[in-house]
């Protein structure tokens, strides 16, 4: 099995949380304000705040927990293909939510194949590539997991750069759901593909990283978490 780094779906989780109920704790600050407004302010002024915090907490709520069950749904696809990942053999290494500047990557695989960001999708729906682009149902997805997996990529070179260590770094865009509908393909640079195909696609890949530089490497990235 590889060796493991890092656990996976940690960083979606705490994104989606913030970033999801941030309205809810404003209105809580608001609420606890209110309370003080009526010891201090009179009773008018901290009704005011305290209805103005219910109202506000409550237009926010529903769309708060949307947003979070989407950044929970993201995570739980990250720990699917981690789960994948790490069947991989003892000679690769996974490392998962790695931080690579600003950026936090799904999974970096390093192995004898080489190393590979990888950035996981968990979309529900036929997964299709038309004309260089990925479709969900036919249609082009709010945010494009291309540009994202490919700024990812160069973002991890850049990281391990810096940290000593020059060499290529692929981006693989990785389905969680398993409804692509080729299965594998190369798009705009990237790989495309199921998570099931995942470690097939490395195990079978030509070698182009010895061991001794391998372990360089992964005592490079140990260091940079």
């Amino acid at each position: 099995m590889a060796t493991v780094h890092g656990k996976a779906g940690e960083w979606a989780r705490v994104k989606g949380t913030v970033m999801g109920l941030w309205p809810m704790f404003l209105g809580v600050f608001v609420a606890g304000f209110a309370l003080a407004a009526f010891i201090f302010a009179g009773a008018g002024v901290g009704a005011a705040l305290l209805v103005v915090a219910l109202v506000w907490m409550g237009a926010n709520l529903n769309r708060g927990l949307r947003r979070v069950e989407s950044f929970y749904k993201g995570a739980r696809g990250e720990e699917r293909v981690a789960g994948i990942l790490r069947n991989l053999p003892a000679s690769y290494h996974v490392f998962n939510d790695f931080v690579a500047g600003r950026a936090h990557v799904d999974h970096v695989v390093v192995g004898p194949a080489g190393v590979f960001a990888v950035e996981t999708k968990d979309w529900r729906g036929e997964v299709t590539v038309e004309e260089g682009h990925v479709l969900l149902n036919g249609q082009l997805p709010d945010r494009a997991p291309l540009a994202q997996v490919l700024r990812e990529a160069k973002d991890v070179k850049n990281a391990l750069a810096a940290a000593g260590w020059s060499g290529d770094v692929t981006p693989v865009l990785a389905f969680a759901s398993d409804t692509f509908k080729a299965h594998v393909a190369e798009v705009q640079g990237a790989v495309v593909i199921n998570s099931s195909e995942l470690n097939g696609c490395f195990v079978n890949a030509r070698i182009t990283m010895m061991p001794a530089e391998r372990e360089r490497l992964v005592s490079l990235m140990e260091n940079m978490q």
